[in-house]
Parts: C-alpha cells; structure tokens; sequence
C-alpha cells in the first residue's frame, strides 16, 4: 500500500497543494496541522504504526515529513529494516535504489540547512526590529492610555483588579501584565 503523509505547521496553512500531489499516488492520505518541532506528532505516529512490510510511505517534500538531517536518515533506516520503502514527490525521488539513497541524503542535509538559515534570518530580522522600536509579536490588547487609567483606579481604591479588567473587557491576567508593564516604564 502506497500511504502519504502531509503536514502544515500551522491552521493558516492549506494542506490542499500537497493533498492535490498526493492523492493521486496513494491509497491512503495521513494529514496533520504540527509543526516540525512539536515533540508529539500524533498523526505521524500512528502512520508508522500502520505501515506494513512492502508498503511505501509517501511524502510531498522532504521537509514535510522530518525534523532534521539525522532524523529524515534515522527514520528512512528504520523504514527499511521494515522493508518500508520511501517516496517524496517533488524530488522524484525513490530510495529503494542507490542513487535514490544517495540523493535523499544529500536533501536532507540540504533541507536542514535551509531550515536553519530561515531561523537565523527570523532572528536578525526581530532584533532589527526590536533595535528599531518595533513591537514584535501580537500587539497589546490594552492601550497605554487604559493601563493609566486602570493603574490609578486600583491604586486609588477606587477599583480592584477585576472588577478593573471587567470594565476593560479583558482577563486579570492581561491587567496585570500590563500594569506590570506600566510600573517598569514608569
């Protein structure tokens, strides 16, 4: 049985360009919404548990399947000593013969690369960012005018905490980081 495997690291993300590639070589099609890194793939886990010795595992794009060179070269080993063998569409790639083995190897550790060089330039580009005075991540709910006001309220007694972030329909929580906030600003 020839089984595809998808993955999309986030709900923003459309599975449909890989579903399109692969539902047409496969029997069957494994989607999951995790990123690369998430300790737990369950989707995945349960595929490996379903393969079976002369089945293919199918993917659309390396990257898709692996989180790194040494785990794409660990799990292919591991496929094969299963008698499992291993496709990725886009490289036509297959690692049942030699060369196949050899070109997977080198896309695995050419993928990895890539992965690692997107972080870094994620990271250059927040800290430019930060350098610039660029709020980085989601924009605060509470504008710095209501956490003035609020911090006043509560400090006056005219009002607690919650009964503060009631009136500006957010959590304590959200009240209390930004009042935190607040005081190291001021």
């Amino acid at each position: 049985m020839r089984r595809g495997y998808l993955r999309v690291s986030t709900d923003e993300q459309s599975h449909q360009r890989q579903l399109d590639g692969l539902q047409s070589r496969c029997d069957e099609v494994y989607l999951e919404t995790v990123s690369a890194t998430a300790k737990k793939r369950p989707v995945y886990q349960k595929l490996m548990r379903k393969l079976k010795k002369g089945d293919t595992l199918v993917v659309w794009d390396l990257d898709r399947a692996f989180r790194s060179t040494l785990d794409a070269l660990n799990e292919v080993k591991k496929l094969r000593a299963r008698g499992i063998e291993f496709k990725i569409v886009t490289l036509c790639l297959d690692t049942a013969t030699p060369s196949g083995k050899l070109c997977y190897t080198v896309m695995a550790a050419f993928g990895e690369f890539e992965r690692e060089n997107l972080i870094e330039r994620t990271k250059q580009g927040m800290e430019s960012a930060r350098k610039q005075g660029k709020q980085i991540g989601r924009p605060f709910k509470l504008s710095p005018g209501a956490v003035s006001y609020a911090y006043f309220e509560i400090q006056s007694g005219r009002s607690t905490v919650m009964g503060m972030a009631e009136r500006l329909d957010c959590s304590r929580n959200t009240l209390s980081r930004a009042m935190g906030r607040f005081e190291f600003a001021n």
